[in-house]
């Protein structure tokens, strides 16, 4: 009887035993399919309150100028789980730059070099685990000049007009300045309060005047007779025009297909040059330069400047400014003159003046100058590439040339003492609803530096485009 009762008890146990092993196995995949590919998931869920912790736990790296001015920085935070807090020092000055630093979000150089900032690049890791295994963030030198930015932050400031300011070195492509208007402070979304945190960055969102959006790269405009640069580079280039021959200039012209005229009022004699009708940004002259060249003639120019080029990064990123691929005759003479749906950021702006500075070679746009770690070892430098060749050098000089006789209504001249600027602008003519531009380098003999401003519908307020143009070339001069 026992010995029967021992068999019956068998059977189940080893039964038992089997499904035991085989929920063990279940539990042990699920837990290493979870830590296998679930990980990241995870560690990017909001409601993780250990990643946050853990992120700021410890400093990230400090974001500095060029000159070594800190504009973005860790400071110990007073009390809760949170052992450091983000700082910007120059906040609004530098918000379109450093971008910010939130519960859930980063944006600006913050978002681009995070990586590096809070210390999970595996060249950061390595060098700060030589130490004392505490891992710290690297800090990361931008190429932008304190007195540059400031500039084109006051300037902006001053006129009260939205928009965006670009300088570049031509010879490098560093970023010398970018600064947009209105902008915001970035202190204000890196506090640790939910509540707060959600009410200021829905007031930020839904403001009117956008001070979140990046102008200087992600806003598109039409680049006015600023363009006309780039239809005269097109006809340097095909051949059939020099910087001395007539160009035919009608007070009105006909637009092909279309009931309308072009009217331009009095452009030399009708006959002038090309210079001339530059100088004088004749409308007619470069409608007429435009029908002539033809559409692909144009294009091609536009895109060796750089339109239509896809997403550029620096390491922020850029909108592309583009030139419309299929446009009828009309609307190509209204291209030709910056009037159709030809669209430019204010760096494709600035992009425009380098390229002629720099004998017609554009170099890649660059804002991150060098990371260190927390050593003090340089973990990257940025080494200058080329990006497009817009002209051959020849034909840069005569197009620098035509820029520095502009008029002397666009603003040009003499930004310091036997110092000249190069120019070209669509302020003149700007009118109630249309924006100001102005694209310019400086020296015109041996350029350092390259700006683009754009300022949205400033009516009678036109000149303020080349007043500060010329506060941040002198900046950069100086």
């Amino acid at each position: 009887m026992a010995g029967s009762r021992g068999r019956w008890l068998d059977v189940p146990l080893s039964r038992v035993a089997k499904l035991c092993a085989v929920l063990l196995f279940a539990l042990l995949a699920h837990v290493t399919l979870i830590q296998a590919f679930g990980s990241h998931a995870l560690n990017a869920d909001r409601r993780n309150e250990r990643t946050l912790i853990d992120r700021y736990g410890r400093p990230r790296g400090d974001i500095r100028t060029y000159d070594g001015t800190p504009i973005a920085v860790s400071r110990l935070n007073a009390g809760g789980p949170y052992r450091y807090r983000r700082a910007y020092p120059r906040g609004e000055e530098y918000a379109a730059l450093t971008g910010h630093v939130s519960l859930h979000r980063s944006t600006g150089i913050e978002q681009a070099q995070e990586a590096v900032l809070s210390g999970e690049d595996p060249k950061v890791k390595v060098r700060s685990l030589v130490g004392d295994g505490a891992v710290e963030g690297a800090d990361v030198r931008l190429t932008i000049r304190d007195r540059v930015q400031r500039a084109a932050h006051q300037g902006l400031r001053a006129a009260g007009i939205p928009g965006a300011v670009v300088a570049l070195d031509p010879a490098t492509g560093a970023v010398l300045g970018l600064a947009t208007y209105p902008t915001y402070d970035p202190n204000t979304l890196t506090t640790f309060d939910r509540g707060l945190l959600a009410r200021t960055a829905r007031q930020l969102r839904q403001a009117p005047a956008q001070p979140l959006l990046n102008r200087a790269l992600n806003q598109l405009y039409p680049p006015g007779s600023t363009f006309k640069l780039v239809t005269a580079a097109a006809a340097l280039a095909s051949g059939e025009y020099t910087p001395s021959g007539a160009v035919h200039a009608p007070a009105r012209l006909r637009l092909p297909g279309a009931p309308a005229y072009l009217e331009a009022g009095r452009c030399g004699n009708g006959r002038p040059t090309l210079a001339y009708a530059f100088q004088a940004s004749c409308d007619t002259a470069f409608a007429a330069i435009g029908l002539a060249l033809g559409q692909d003639l144009l294009r091609d120019q536009a895109e060796a400047f750089g339109f239509n080029a896809g997403q550029l990064r620096i390491p922020l990123l850029a909108t592309p400014s583009r030139y419309p691929s299929v446009v009828d005759r009309t609307q190509m003479a209204l291209a030709a003159v910056g009037h159709h749906d030809n669209r430019v950021t204010p760096l494709m702006v600035a992009m425009l003046s380098a390229a002629v500075a720099n004998n017609g070679v554009l170099m890649r746009p660059y804002l991150v100058e060098e990371v260190r770690l927390p050593d003090g070892a340089v973990m990257s430098r940025a080494a200058p590439v080329p990006y497009r060749t817009a002209v051959p050098p020849m034909l840069a000089r005569y197009l620098a040339a035509m820029m520095t006789a502009v008029s002397p209504a666009s603003g040009t001249g003499a930004v310091l003492p036997g110092v000249r600027m190069a120019a070209k602008t669509a302020a003149s003519e700007a009118v109630p609803g249309e924006n100001a531009v102005i694209t310019a380098f400086a020296p015109a003999e041996a350029p350092e530096v390259a700006v683009g401003v754009v300022l949205e519908r400033p009516g009678r307020r036109v000149n303020a485009v080349a007043t500060i143009a010329r506060a941040v070339i002198e900046a950069a001069l100086r």
